[in-house]
């Protein structure tokens, strides 16, 4: 089986509330994502997706996407899709850096292969545990008492996992935190995500100031040392998101003991080949895992369900259904949150169908 044509279709997401803030007055109403094709000379024609969160967050962007998908395709022409290794050694040999590129053809990779070995992929990455997993509900930045009243909205749906997002003022995220954690119950999660928008100082303040607030704080600083600095100085279980890319920092932070729970991001590390690496490499070290992505719609909601349905459950922390934040759906068949939770499709590949109508004509077409 060998690749003979690679096609990207631009599909706008706008959001069902309207817009998705978080530190740094960050704002986002409509995702720009890329949707990739991989048609083989076998009939067997594979999936993926990629959605960075805006070149603002990380040091990714849409128009790269496709970009860099025009640059890397011709080297992965004849090439086999199921040989996962030699296609990623490949791109990494074709295109150095640039990881969210590879990830939706790496996801485009297994589904394919999982069509060709009739299994779902889930069952590639390791082995489905159990009927579902956990998710979290991302709370975009506002008043203390607007976030309040999201949780309280979410909650009502059946999630126990929030990531609040704070990074902003330090006094009003104190607040934010107070005011979200008094309306949970035992056995729910509260995740303080400022998303790098603390200085030292403030994180500092601000984990002194909630003590005694059962919360888990996320990625507070920019760099990986500050963050380590607001470790050594903070109570609480501490997670760790935009500064781990690599297996290299992933080693790197647990030797320094700078995480308690790891955010491994799909594109972020290059692909599901590459994140089932460091997903791995947590269970060996004992390191509970958020698993999800920048962002996406349904093919990256079913990459992330196979992920985490593969995942021991004692180190599935939580994951994230990013197709019922938007209004578009890109294709049937995927996943979709019932009271919290979420499973992974049992049909072989990733289990969707795109919708070609939403799609459209590609943007970009490498044959």
């Amino acid at each position: 089986m060998k690749i003979k044509r690679i096609r990207a279709y631009r599909v706008d997401l706008p959001l069902h509330e309207g817009s998705y803030k978080w530190s740094g007055g960050k704002s986002v109403s409509v995702f720009d994502s890329t949707v990739i094709e991989i048609e083989t000379d076998a009939g067997v024609t594979g999936w993926g997706e990629v959605c960075p969160l805006g070149p603002f967050y990380l040091p990714a962007y849409a128009n790269g996407v496709r970009a860099g998908i025009g640059e890397l395709g011709p080297h992965l022409l004849g090439e086999d899709p199921c040989q996962l290794g030699n296609m990623n050694r490949r791109m990494d040999a074709a295109l150095k850096g640039h990881a969210y590129v590879k990830s939706g053809i790496d996801m485009a990779c297994w589904d394919i292969l999982g069509k060709v070995t009739d299994q779902p992929v889930c069952v590639l990455l390791g082995g489905r545990y159990g009927v579902d997993f956990g998710l979290y509900r991302a709370i975009s930045q506002e008043s203390p008492e607007a976030m309040a009243q999201r949780v309280a909205q979410y909650r009502a749906l059946g999630y126990t996992r929030f990531q609040l997002k704070v990074g902003g003022d330090a006094d009003t995220d104190i607040e934010r935190i107070r005011a979200v954690r008094a309306l949970l119950q035992t056995g729910d999660r509260l995740i303080a995500d400022a998303n790098t928008g603390w200085l030292m100082h403030d994180a500092l303040r601000v984990v002194r100031a909630v003590r005694d607030v059962d919360v888990y704080i996320e990625q507070p600083c920019l760099s990986y040392e500050e963050c380590l600095t607001v470790r050594r100085h903070c109570d609480h279980p501490f997670v760790l998101d935009e500064v781990i890319d690599s297996i290299d920092t992933l080693l790197r932070g647990h030797a320094d003991r700078a995480m308690d729970v790891v955010n491994l991001k799909i594109s972020k590390l290059g692909g599901l080949t590459k994140t089932k690496q460091a997903r791995d490499l947590c269970v060996a070290l004992g390191v509970a895992m958020t698993l999800e992505d920048s962002w996406g719609g349904d093919i990256v909601t079913a990459a992330i369900a196979h992920l985490a349905h593969s995942t021991p459950p004692e180190f599935q922390f939580t994951a994230t259904d990013f197709n019922s934040y938007v209004t578009v759906s890109i294709a049937d068949g995927a996943p979709q949150r019932v009271q919290g939770r979420m499973a992974a499709s049992t049909r072989p590949g990733l289990g969707i169908s795109p919708n070609m109508e939403v799609l459209g004509k590609p943007v970009l077409e490498v044959s």
